[in-house]
């Protein structure tokens, strides 16, 4: 089940591939995550000392958060991957001139994970050509609705 999506991942950046990466969250992060407090819109993943970051996410604490925490709503969260699978993403973003972005915040087995995608940068011309076939999908769309419903 999916939590929240960052859908300017997908138009800012090509996405090469894709992984789910567990999350080290606190309990007051959790419990704002399933009320659907998350949004990793600005969040993007960092490589440090050959461990994975997810920063900039924001996850708005609850109001009936514990009084002896105090929650930080953009704090760095830690990502869980396999270290072959890092290895491997190292060598790509060094090398090849990739970044990592955060793609969405889902359920697995009941826990939450956050899909990351290894990305290239989309140049101006290409998110114009994304805007353009988006509109015409929606145009496509629009056009079959109005001939369906004139029968």
């Amino acid at each position: 089940m999916r939590i929240t999506d960052n859908k300017k991942a997908l138009f800012d950046y090509h996405i090469e591939e894709r992984y789910e990466a567990g999350m080290v969250l606190e309990g007051w992060e959790v419990k704002a995550i399933r009320a659907m407090r998350a949004q990793i819109k600005e969040g993007y993943v960092v490589i440090r000392n050959a461990e994975l970051f997810l920063i900039g996410a924001h996850i708005s604490p609850l109001l009936s958060a514990s009084s002896h925490i105090h929650p930080d709503p953009v704090r760095t969260r830690k990502l869980l991957l396999h270290a072959e699978q890092i290895k491997r993403l190292i060598g790509k973003v060094e090398q090849k001139g990739f970044t990592l972005v955060p793609l969405n915040l889902h359920y697995s087995k009941g826990r939450v994970k956050c899909e990351i995608g290894l990305a290239k940068g989309k140049k101006q011309y290409d998110k114009r050509q994304t805007e353009k076939d988006r509109d015409w999908q929606r145009e496509k769309s629009r056009i079959s609705k109005t001939a369906s419903s004139n029968h």
